[in-house]
């Protein structure tokens, strides 16, 4: 198998809206509904990229005079993405019914092509299928089915300028938990397949997200320093999956540094790290996931993944009576 040259990087979409509304004294308040809409270019020392355009709309709902709900909404964002090897539309809806907590449920839908590029292989769509020698195989074309995935998540968030109010006071953490199903159309009961250049370990099911964040934002041009931390798990069984380590929480940790260039166009840029699997074949790249042995000796280890930018240009919010 080729190493992943396209990583999942779906999550980089929300880090610039993170700076602006992700704490309680950015919640949107008043009664009139509004709306905004952005527009984010993503890019990273892997050969990878993603153009997205995402609008949103806020709901008053349930508002009080305190602190804690004045700024309770229902949101709803609506977006699309294209990659070089993808395209997909999104949606999403939030309620906060208190400054602290927020529920979201949401979805995606698109589908994906093939690429070569500088010689290797960059799969967007495609079962992942061992061939004669147990080497992995793409077996998939452009458009050939559909990749969806459904969520339902809850975060927890915090501020501490809501309990020591000033500019310099916001030091925030948030811990955002999910459950999702996600789906090839093509692939059938426990066969494996590829989405946007990733490992090609997959399979339709039920899967486990989370990510825990702590930073400090600054009323300047550099308005952002935090850590964030994500996971993810399978949730299906696969059977003699402990073999090859698909029963283990993967971790992806990321120092985040926000920019301020102009009042509506925000740049932040993201160095990660990773955990990634010890295998006891030299040849572990070439062997097809299900195939490998996992060194239960040393099982995992800490690697460098990339440097990721995105930039995102936010048009201006818009009320409506």
């Amino acid at each position: 198998m080729k190493k992943n040259a396209v990583g999942r990087i779906a999550f980089l979409l929300l880090l610039p809206l993170l700076a602006q509304t992700l704490f309680a004294q950015d919640q949107v308040s008043g009664t009139a509904v509004t709306s905004s809409a952005e527009l984010t270019l993503l890019a990273s020392t892997l050969p990878e990229a993603k153009l997205g355009f995402t609008e949103h709309f806020y709901y008053p709902v349930l508002q009080g005079e305190s602190p804690l709900t004045q700024g309770n909404n229902v949101g709803l964002a609506l977006g699309a993405e294209v990659s070089p090897i993808s395209l997909n539309g999104i949606v999403e809806a939030a309620w906060t019914p208190i400054a602290f907590l927020q529920f979201s449920v949401g979805g995606r839908i698109g589908s994906g092509w093939n690429i070569n590029l500088f010689g290797s292989d960059i799969y967007g769509i495609g079962l992942n299928r061992p061939d004669i020698v147990g080497r992995a195989e793409n077996d998939g074309k452009a458009f050939d089915g559909l990749l969806w995935k459904a969520q339902a998540g809850g975060t927890v968030q915090f501020d501490l300028a809501a309990l020591y109010p000033g500019d310099w006071h916001h030091v925030v953490a948030q811990s955002y938990h999910e459950i999702n199903y996600r789906g090839y159309t093509r692939a059938k009961a426990r066969e494996s397949w590829f989405y946007e250049g990733d490992d090609g370990e997959n399979l339709n099911g039920f899967n486990y997200y989370g990510n825990m964040l702590i930073g400090y934002q600054m009323p300047i041009f550099f308005n952002m320093a935090a850590l964030l931390a994500e996971t993810d798990l399978y949730l299906y069984d696969t059977p003699n999956r402990g073999r090859w380590g698909d029963d283990r929480m993967r971790w992806t940790f990321s120092g985040i540094f926000g920019f301020t260039i102009t009042r509506q166009l925000d740049l932040n840029l993201i160095a990660q790290f990773r955990t990634r699997r010890n295998f006891l074949e030299s040849n572990w790249e070439d062997l097809y996931y299900q195939k490998r042995n996992l060194d239960y000796s040393a099982p995992t280890h800490l690697e460098f993944y990339r440097i990721a930018a995105a930039l995102t240009y936010r048009f201006m919010t818009r009320s409506h009576s």
